[in-house]
């Protein structure tokens, strides 16, 4: 034989034998099933709870939310928010309604963040010298895009509102800098 024929020999014969003996070769795919509910594992609650009080106004907000976290980068999420202001002589409001969340983390400690909120606000003007008492009800839809440093379950940043309309908007400002903590 010459030397190219021995060498198909041989490689044929290495590769019969390493197919017989492989214990690695399977003819069939196996599934696992596994009934263990993994959505909840992925779930965090959160939200924000805001107080302030002075000389003649109140303000009182509650926002609980809740995220997914599709993976170690991405999480969605909704939150409601309810609020009540009132100035002593001026007005009193009422804000309900809710949002959506998309939170992107490109890196452990840089939260990226998308919210939609569409919120009611009823507010009753009282009267005074220069005007008579109205009422204004209306909804206000806030797009924020923001930014925050990360660690652990909190982040601390800032936002702001692309559709903030000073005559409309629910706040004084589009800027708005944010505390959030996910449990």
């Amino acid at each position: 034989m010459k030397k190219n024929q021995i060498s198909i020999v041989f490689n044929f014969f290495f590769v019969i034998w390493a197919v017989l003996f492989s214990t690695n070769v399977s003819g069939q795919q196996k599934y696992v099933i596994d009934n263990s509910n993994h959505f909840w594992d992925k779930v965090q609650f959160g939200g924000g709870l805001g107080l302030g009080f002075g000389s003649g106004y109140t303000d009182i907000s509650v926002m609980p939310s809740a995220i997914y976290n599709v993976n170690e980068i991405v999480a969605v999420g909704v939150g409601l928010q309810f609020g009540y202001l009132n100035s002593r002589n001026y007005y009193e409001s009422f804000v309900y309604g809710g949002s959506v969340i998309t939170l992107v983390n490109p890196i452990p400690e840089i939260q990226l963040s998308a919210e939609l909120e569409q919120v009611r606000v009823d507010t009753r003007y009282d009267s005074n010298i220069n005007r008579p008492a109205f009422s204004d009800s209306y909804w206000n839809t806030a797009l924020y895009l923001g930014a925050g440093y990360r660690t652990g379950n909190v982040t601390i940043g800032a936002r702001y509102d692309v559709l903030y309309d000073p005559d409309r908007s629910l706040y004084g400002s589009g800027f708005m800098p944010f505390v959030r903590v996910y449990f």
